[in-house]
Order: C-alpha cells, then structure tokens, then sequence
C-alpha cells in the first residue's frame, strides 16, 4: 500500500498512513477495531475470513462488505457454515454483497470444518497467541514503509493453520490478521492508538475453554 503521498486531516492527526483513512467508517476502524485484542473465538473465525476473502484486494473493500459477509454467512457460526452444501455456494456466488470468489467461499467452509475440529482441543483463542511466548509484539514503526508484509512468526502460524486443515492463511494475510486482532501493534509510533493499543495488548487474556 503505498501512502507516500497520501494526506489528510486524519492521517495527520493519527500517524497512520493509510489510502482513503478520511472516510468515517475506515476511520472508525482504525480508531476502535484494528490491535485491539480479540478475545472470542467467533471474533477471531470471522476475521481469519474475512482476511482470507481479503487476498489481492483492499481491505476497505471488504470492510464496507463486512455488514454482507455476516448476513451471507449467517454471522460466522462456523457449525452453519460447516453445514453449508453446494446450493449455499450457488447462493453465495450469486450474492452481489460479498466477494464472490469460488475457491474463497470453498475454503470459508473447509475452515469452518478445521475451526470445529480444532476447538474440541482448545480454544481457537489459545491456540492462536500460545505462539507469542511473550505476549503481543510492540513494534516501533515511523513510517508505514517499514511495516513489513510477512514475519517469521506469521510463516510459522501459518504453517500451523495449513497443518490444522485451514486454506487462505498464508504467511502475508496471517500477518494482517495478526495486526489487527491485536496480536501485533504496528500503529506507527506517532499514532494515538499506538499507546492506547499497547495498554489494551498488554491486559489481555485469551478465552479458555472450561
């Protein structure tokens, strides 16, 4: 994403630097949403997904289709979802709301399948920041050109959800989803959410199972 010379009274004020950050409802994301820490498992399903849907396209995009997503895939219950058959995909598809991709809509239903199996163990919470050993990661960042794309911590989860039956995880949109479940805090340093984010990151608590 490239923000060199992209300004606006938003961007000025926050220190992020993100294209179109002066439209209220992307505003509002960053402002209350992005690093702050998930603490449910559906939350954290329906951002995998949503990420995934996200590849090769903006994220804004699928932010102001988010309200559709939910409606499309009955609020990201992943038992429903696993129990969607080919006239669910035949409806998605057909679907002006959402991003119809085949493949895409395939893999939200394999996903579902894994998410259930993978949450007769643990938690989908736990499983996700048993790899931060110490915590979430507080970066330092000054401009939005040192933010990296991928780590090798978002190759390693990756491989892991791969391993666990999950599809559309790769190392790069495993590492947006990191950023913006609040795994990772890559608000640039002279953000206001930076701080705020790093007090949230640093008091949060994974959902166990009992």
């Amino acid at each position: 994403m490239n923000t060199r010379n992209h300004k606006s009274r938003e961007t000025e004020k926050s220190g992020c630097q993100w294209p179109g950050l002066e439209h209220p409802l992307y505003a509002r994301y960053h402002d209350k949403e992005w690093g702050v820490p998930k603490a449910k498992d559906f939350q954290l399903f329906e951002k995998l997904i949503l990420e995934g849907f996200q590849a090769g396209l903006s994220w804004f995009t699928i932010l102001k289709k988010r309200p559709d997503f939910r409606k499309a895939f009955a609020g990201f219950n992943p038992k429903t979802i696993a129990a969607f058959d080919e006239k669910d995909i035949e409806r998605l598809m057909a679907d002006t709301g959402i991003v119809r991709n085949r493949l895409k809509i395939e893999a939200t239903i394999t996903n579902a399948h894994a998410y259930l199996d993978l949450v007769e163990h643990t938690s989908f919470a736990e499983f996700l920041w048993s790899y931060l050993e110490n915590g979430p990661i507080q970066n330092s960042w000054r401009k939005h050109e040192e933010v990296p794309a991928h780590t090798p911590l978002s190759n390693q989860l990756s491989k892991a959800l791969k391993d666990k039956g999950f599809r559309f995880v790769g190392p790069t949109t495993t590492y947006a989803f990191m950023q913006s479940v609040g795994m990772v805090n890559d608000h640039l340093i002279g953000c206001s959410r930076h701080l705020e984010c790093t007090k949230l990151q640093h008091a949060y608590q994974p959902e166990t199972i009992s």
